[in-house]
Formats: structure tokens, C-alpha cells, sequence
């Protein structure tokens, strides 16, 4: 006899439905073309994150907690009432993976039919080998070269876990994405281009170069820093693939 829909969930089910509950959200778009290439998307962005880099847009998303988190509940009826019409949830931030609740909201929603996408800075490598089986799109923040990760986030020796990151989503075999927004003081054409460089020889190939923008910056000094045109691309965004080699 097949399991009716009154049917309780089963363990598994009713361990990842208490987990996710736990996720702290800090903001939730209901649907975006831009966050999940070639999908639909609603996008839920976690609470929390390690790092203050300098540039960073979303100062509300910060700190671990606030008063006026997201429950978890406003996701599924969300995902109730656009199955259909949406493909995907990314999780974003913030750091995704700080939350120990990650892996237990990603498993609910593959569990709804959708896929899933993370927005990452690879702050966490353990943590984001624990997501591997619930995601099925990762786009990952490489700031700079390793050595130069202090000047842009602030926090000394964190440059190492980015890459380390990025090796272990290419082992994978996850679709990535790889980009980078280039701080003023780190994004001459020589220094892109010994990162693009590096990137390619690790096996990156899928990158985006990402325009800087300050206006809702942390540090409000680098606003004067943007010039009008940035000196190394045309436009705000541009694939680089042929670089990659």
C-alpha cells in the first residue's frame, strides 16, 4: 500500500522539517532570474557571517542574529505556493554555511522537488563538504590571491579556506561558477590577471568578474576610490573564460 498524504512524515523526513527550522533568516525574494543561472529562483539569505569585508553590501545580514529573523515556515509556504513556477532556492547571505541548519533546509527543499544553489565565500570548507549531496549549484566569492584576503576582509589568515574551497567544489564536480568583485587597490589588470591565472590553472572555468559597488559599502571610504568606468572592463559584468586558459 502506497503512503497516503495524511501519512506522518517519516524520521528522516521530520529530523531535516526540525532542522531547518533552525535557520536564521535574515531576507527572502520570492523570485529572481539572476541568482541561479538558466533557473527560477527564490533566494533566502542567512543570517550571520565571519567576515566585514570592506565592500560588503549587506551589513544588515552581519551579525548572527537580530530581532526580526525569517521563520523557516514562510519559506515552505512560499515553496507551496509556487510549485510550478519556481525551480530553484539559493541560499545566500551573509555565510550560508555558518549555520549548522544548512544542510537540513537544503535536504527539505530537494525533498519539495527544487533545486538548490549557494551563494558562498568558502569560509567553511567542512561545513560546505557537509552540503555537497543537497546542492546542485554553487556560486563561489574568491576575493584575491590568498595573501591578500586580510586587506579586503579584514580577519588575518583567511585566505586559506576560500581555496581550499575551491578545490574541494572542483573534486566535486558540482556546477560552479566562480567570481570575483575586485576591490579598488586589488583590481589592476596585472593583479586580475594573475588571479584569473591561478584560477585557471587550479581547473577553474566558469568566471565572472563583478563590478564594486559602494554605495551601501562598510567602509565608506571606498567610495571615492570607483571610478566612473572600471580601468579593466567594459562593462559592470563580463565572462572571462577566454583568460582562463
Amino acid at each position: 500500500m502506497s503512503a497516503s498524504a495524511t501519512d506522518p512524515p517519516s524520521d528522516a523526513q521530520s529530523g531535516a522539517r526540525q532542522g531547518a527550522e533552525r535557520l536564521r533568516i535574515g531576507g527572502l525574494t520570492p523570485l529572481t532570474t539572476l541568482d541561479f543561472p538558466g533557473e527560477l529562483a527564490a533566494v533566502v539569505f542567512c543570517q550571520g557571517c565571519p567576515w566585514r569585508c570592506r565592500y560588503c553590501q549587506n551589513g544588515d545580514l552581519l551579525a548572527a542574529r537580530r530581532d526580526d529573523l525569517i521563520p523557516w515556515s514562510r519559506v515552505r509556504d512560499l515553496l507551496d505556493r509556487r510549485r510550478g513556477l519556481l525551480d530553484a532556492v539559493v541560499f545566500s547571505g551573509g555565510e550560508p554555511t555558518l549555520q549548522a541548519a544548512l544542510p537540513a533546509a537544503m535536504a527539505e527543499v530537494r525533498a519539495r522537488g527544487f533545486k538548490t544553489g549557494l551563494h558562498t565565500a568558502g569560509t567553511y570548507p567542512k561545513r560546505l563538504r557537509l552540503v555537497l549531496p543537497y546542492v546542485d549549484w554553487v556560486g563561489l566569492d574568491i576575493k584575491a590571491l590568498p595573501e591578500d584576503y586580510p586587506a579586503v576582509t579584514g580577519i588575518p589568515g583567511s585566505g586559506a579556506a576560500p581555496w581550499q574551497s575551491l578545490g574541494l567544489l572542483l573534486d566535486a564536480d558540482v556546477a560552479l561558477e566562480v567570481r570575483t568583485t575586485p576591490m579598488p587597490g586589488l583590481d589592476s589588470a596585472d593583479y586580475l590577471d594573475r588571479l584569473m591565472r591561478r584560477l585557471g590553472a587550479v581547473g577553474v572555468r566558469d568566471y565572472v568578474l563583478q563590478r564594486c559597488h559602494t554605495e551601501r559599502s562598510l567602509d565608506w571610504g571606498l567610495h571615492a576610490q570607483i571610478p566612473a568606468a572600471p580601468p579593466v572592463w567594459s562593462q559592470a559584468r563580463m565572462r572571462v573564460r577566454r583568460r582562463m586558459a
